[in-house]
Formats: C-alpha cells, structure tokens, sequence
C-alpha cells in the first residue's frame, strides 16, 4: 500500500482571502515504511510575505520569488501523489490551499476523501492533548530537535514517524510487502514477503552440529531427503 506523507507552508491561513502555498514537502510510504523518495518543492506566491508567516516558516518573498508559480510544478506535485492516500496532520487546512490551488489552474481537484487526519487520529488516541507535531513527537520519542521553524519537508518526515506511532508503533516495519507474479498462462499470484529477510537464528557451530547428526542417522533418514527436496 503506498501512502504519502505531505505538508504544506503557506502566506496566511485563508486560500480565499488570497494566501498561496508557498512550500510543499512529501514523504512516500510503501507498506507503512519510508521509501526514501521525498518531493520537496518552492513556490513562488505572487505576493507578499506577511510578517507572522514569515515568522513561522522564514521564507522570505524575496526567496520565493526565484522559484516558480504553482502552475509551473502542479504537474510534478499531481504526478508525485498519484492517487495515493494523503497523511496530513489538520488535513482540512492543506487539502483546502492545495485544492485552491488545482482550481485555479482548472485543474481537478483531490478529493477529502482520499486524505487521513492524523490530527483526529491523535486526539482519539490521546484525548488529553496536546496534539500538535511538537508534543506527538515528544510523546513518541521522535527526535525534532531541527525543528526551530516549520518546514514542509522535515515537517512530513517528522509526521511519518509519528503516524506509524499512532496506527501502532514500530513493529508497523515488520509488515510484509505484496508482491505480484504473472505466469506464461497470465495467471497473477500475489504473495507476501518481508522487505528485508530476516538474520540467521542459529550459528555456525549449530549447523555443524545439525549436519553431523543428520550424518549420523544415515541415508534413509528423513532430514536427508527434505534436504534434497529443497534443494532441488
């Protein structure tokens, strides 16, 4: 299942009101587990930084306005997300500037549907608050401490981390990845295997130990025809 982690940064707090994304960050997740491929784009916004945004995020008008227009990355950032599930924190708040954004441009817009809170997963997790990134991330023992402003990249790395913790922990890496097969006759088997395989139990001495009983109970012993079997 692949899922991507997003954040935004924005001028203000209303799309309506003529505030513009000005940073999108996003993480890919497949099975739950960060693939390592990330989009991070800047965006110039047109307009002005207001004071108490720039506060947030430290991106100047001034920085921004050597980067492109929305319109000059909707291709990438549409491209990037697919039709994949979106895993925002206050989801509402990113899903309404990016959409505003689509619209402009005529472009169709992402259903709400198609994105989970990890804000509401949170206060149902922990309905005593705080909620916020800062404070999951202290309850979680997840390092943040790069985090002096936001920034929509470090912000969804951060937001991986903490949503695995909230759909139950880091055991979630230990999940197996689907994967798909086609025969000659075009018969497809799916199977899963685990991302990575897992360390030898036994030592080197056990083997040795285990081959010369084996040897031991001689050629009709039944270990000794599984072993032919597998390794036909």
């Amino acid at each position: 299942m692949r899922e991507i982690v997003l954040d935004t940064e924005t001028t203000g707090l209303d799309p309506k009101s003529g505030d513009r994304v000005v940073e999108i960050g996003a993480v890919e997740l497949l099975n739950h587990i960060p693939t390592g491929r990330n989009l991070h784009l800047y965006i110039n916004p047109e307009r002005d930084m207001p004071a108490e945004a720039f506060a947030v995020h430290g991106l100047s008008a001034e920085f921004l306005a050597e980067h492109p227009v929305f319109a000059d990355i909707a291709d990438q950032f549409v491209e990037f997300i697919e039709d994949s599930r979106l895993i925002i924190h206050n989801a509402s708040f990113d899903m309404g500037f990016l959409n505003h954004e689509l619209e402009k441009l005529g472009r169709a817009t992402i259903p709400y549907d198609r994105a989970l809170d990890t804000l509401l997963l949170a206060r149902r997790r922990n309905p005593g608050g705080p909620n916020n990134l800062d404070a999951l991330c202290n309850r979680y023992g997840i390092d943040n401490s790069r985090r002096d402003k936001h920034g929509a990249l470090l912000d969804s790395e951060l937001l991986a981390e903490v949503y695995i913790e909230l759909i139950g922990g880091r055991q979630a890496a230990l999940s197996l990845v689907e994967t798909e097969t086609r025969s000659s006759t075009g018969i497809m088997t799916v199977r899963a295997v685990r991302p990575a395989p897992l360390p030898p139990q036994i030592t080197d001495a056990e083997k040795t130990a285990h081959t010369a009983f084996i040897t031991r109970l001689g050629v009709e012993a039944i270990w000794r025809k599984y072993r032919e079997i597998r390794d036909e």
